[in-house]
Formats: structure tokens, sequence, C-alpha cells
């Protein structure tokens, strides 16, 4: 429903703007104004999300690594697994950021009914095409703001040469625009079908029944409301 949501959206403000420039002549409004408020609004929220974020207290640690912490001078600490120190959290930091190494180490859940048995496997094809989506969409974006500078960088003349080297089409298909479309005809699928179906507000320590070859989801606490499907996956 909220993708709906979104596609009348969109299509209520291409209206909008197609009857202020055709019948109105608003260019400047459409054409300037509103493009750089669009982007100063999006640049503000995000900053404001990101303090918002960090000022909230966290009165617990949450163990999130897997290496040796730092303890007794004689065992030998992983600083970057579980940092000890600034240069410790800058490269994890940068490797979760740039190479996104927490989904590259991701394991996928396969419920097989007809085997009644759980597998576990990696999902390295979904880092890889997670990976190639934000780069591509990160050069489409340093690309299109030859629109919004005079002169146009150098930087950016040259990666869009780089990036329509081929030459395919006119006008240039841009091989950003084609990782970007590969990549969602791998990513849109793989999280449609990849969901389970129960309510994760009451989430806690759970197992999994298999009843007459279809597996279910009951949790250890409170198993009135949770059943998965059959054949349902989570990563």
């Amino acid at each position: 429903m909220n993708l709906l949501y979104s596609l009348a959206g969109m299509a209520v403000l291409v209206l909008v703007v197609s009857v202020g420039v055709e019948t109105a002549g608003l260019y400047r409004l459409f054409g300037v104004v509103l493009p750089y408020a669009a982007v100063a609004v999006f640049v503000s929220g995000i900053v404001y999300r990101v303090l918002k974020w960090a000022a909230v207290p966290v009165p617990f640690h949450i163990p999130t690594t897997c290496g040796q912490q730092k303890s007794l001078p004689w065992i030998k600490a992983n600083n970057l697994e579980s940092p000890y120190n600034s240069l410790g959290v800058v490269a994890r930091m940068a490797l979760e950021v740039l190479a996104f190494r927490s989904l590259f180490r991701n394991t996928k859940v396969d419920l097989r009914s007809e085997e009644q048995r759980i597998v576990y496997g990696n999902s390295k094809y979904l880092w890889l095409a997670a990976l190639a989506f934000h780069y591509s969409f990160l050069v489409v974006l340093v690309r299109h703001l030859r629109f919004f500078t005079e002169p146009v960088p150098f930087v950016i003349g040259i990666l869009q040469d780089l990036d329509g080297f081929f030459q395919i089409g006119v006008p240039t298909v841009y091989l950003t625009g084609v990782v970007l479309a590969a990549a969602l005809a791998y990513l849109l699928p793989e999280q449609f079908t990849n969901w389970w179906a129960y309510d994760l507000r009451n989430a806690s320590l759970s197992v999994v029944d298999v009843v007459a070859g279809a597996p279910s989801l009951r949790l250890l606490n409170d198993c009135a409301h949770l059943e998965a499907q059959p054949g349902a996956r989570a990563t």
C-alpha cells in the first residue's frame, strides 16, 4: 500500500509540474527554485535524522562484534572485529559504509518443507547487487551535478565520459543505468519473496516446528500468532 501511495504522489507531482510549466509558464519556479529547495530539504532532513539518532541514549551495550576484544596483554585482540581504539573504529566503519561488510558476511536461512529441515547458505549475490546498485546510484547523482554547476567541474566531465564510454544509442545509454536496472531486477524479487508472515513486535526466543511438511515458527513464550508460510525464507 505504501508503494501505491508513493506512485500516486509521484504522479500528482508530475501533473502539477506539467500544468505549471505549460499553462502558467513558471519555468524558474519549477526549474530552479524547487529543485534547489528539494535538495536543501533532503540534506537537512538527513543531517537531522543522523543527529537525532546519535543523540539517543544507549543504556546498555549491544554486542555486534565477533572478534576477540582487548583484555589481557598476552591475548591477541582483533582491532578490526572488536575495535578498542579510534583507528579500529574508523577502519570498521569505513568497511561497513563503503563495502557493506556486514551484508557480505550475511547468511540466508531456507525452510525446506519437502526435506523438513533448515538450510543455511551465503547471500553473496545480494551483497554484490546491493553494492552495484548503490555505487551506480552514487555515480548517477554525481554525474547530474553538471546541471547545477557552472562551469562544470573537470572531474564530473570525465565521469560522464567514462560512464557513457560505449555510446550506445541516442540518447546515450550509460553503464550505470544498465547496472541499476540489472541490480533492481535482482533485488526487488529478492525483497518481495524473502519475508516472514509473522508479527515482529513480540519477537523473542523461538523454535521451528514442521507439521505435515509445513514449517511453522513458534515463540517459546507466545505461540498464538506466529506461523510461517511454507517455503518462506528469511535473510
